[in-house]
């Protein structure tokens, strides 16, 4: 299988019970996660070589997300220690018309604060086949953006894949700041993945549909995905498409473009939703997964859609999944009977 690199901030996630509103909680649960190092647990667990890039205090609360790596198999040598904190964010699961709600607490996190003399990039991406990070990592400060780059130049100067989920949070940083820094980033990737906010949030593409009012045409994302792919020059252009009837019902799919032809995944109607954090990750994770071991695009995507559905059922960040469960899910087993 292959060497799979990702880099960013690993997080704790405190959540109430259930559904349980923050105001209401009378303890949290700890639960580890973050954009990349979901995706490096989901290739892990598809039977790849997973190394998460980042850095975390010497104490035991970073050790916590450390331990919390290694337990599903990702290799955790090149996460640089030191620092004083790890970054924290608190999530509300919503139900119904109630949405989920997420704050953070994560300025001057160990990698906000990380300086290029903490990685060695050229060592880092000796033999890797590829490399993922989300537009979250430049967001969270501007050493992290310089980070970044220097991975992405690394990963080029190694001939490695390189994959971007867009991935645009509007706490972190506004859309003005996320285009002057993702746009020249771009030079970079081979396979860009988002919504239809990112693209239009980080990018500066705006696709034909009605998010808010859960019209989403792929016939939409037609026009946008030719003109990233002209201005970019990227491998392949890909964006989920969410339907979003409430917090707990969602509509799911997504398309790919590679040049020459769109293809569009069958869709998934997913209710009751268990937990849709680290939805867009294990999307991102099954699409590397694909890409690397399918023979087509369209295989590859039915993969992606299928690893993701099946994380909107299961709580916490990481989607813990087996390629046999998802290539079940894939092939049309929907009837979620008990395996004897």
């Amino acid at each position: 299988m292959a060497k799979i690199v990702t880099l960013g901030e690993i997080m704790l996630r405190l959540s109430p019970k259930g559904n349980d509103r923050f105001v209401q909680a009378e303890q949290f649960r700890i639960i580890p996660g973050g954009g990349e190092a979901n995706v490096a647990v989901s290739v892990a667990n598809y039977g790849h070589d997973a190394y998460f890039v980042s850095k975390l205090p010497k104490h035991e609360i970073g050790q916590i997300a450390v331990n919390a790596l290694r337990r599903y198999g990702v290799n955790t040598q090149y996460i640089a220690r030191g620092g004083d904190r790890v970054g924290l964010y608190y999530a509300e699961t919503g139900a119904a018309m109630r949405p989920s709600k997420v704050i953070y607490d994560r300025a001057h996190s160990s990698i906000a604060e990380a300086d290029a003399s903490d990685f060695d990039f050229d060592a880092i991406m000796e033999g890797a086949d590829w490399f993922h990070w989300s537009g979250i990592t430049p967001a969270i400060s501007d050493k992290a953006a310089g980070i970044t780059k220097l991975a992405c130049e690394a990963a080029k100067r190694h001939g490695v894949t390189v994959s971007v989920d867009l991935n645009y949070r509007k706490k972190l940083w506004t859309s003005e700041k996320a285009i002057s820094v993702m746009r020249s980033l771009m030079q970079y990737v081979d396979v860009c993945i988002g919504n239809e906010e990112d693209a239009h949030m980080c990018l500066g593409f705006k696709p034909d549909a009605d998010v808010e009012g859960g019209k989403t045409d792929a016939a939409g994302y037609y026009n946008i995905f030719k003109g990233m792919m002209k201005e970019f020059g990227f491998k392949y252009v890909v964006s989920t498409l969410r339907e979003s009837f409430s917090a707990s019902h969602n509509g799911w799919k997504a398309l790919i473009y590679d040049g020459n032809d769109f293809y569009e995944s069958k869709r998934y109607d997913i209710e009751p939703i268990i937990d849709r954090v680290g939805g867009g990750d294990s999307f991102s994770g099954g699409l590397i997964h694909g890409l690397l071991t399918k023979k087509t695009q369209g295989e590859a995507l039915e993969f992606a859609v299928a690893a993701s559905a099946l994380k909107h059922t299961i709580p916490g960040d990481f989607n813990q999944v087996s390629v046999e469960e998802v290539e079940s899910l894939a092939g049309g087993n929907t009837n979620g009977r008990v395996q004897r």
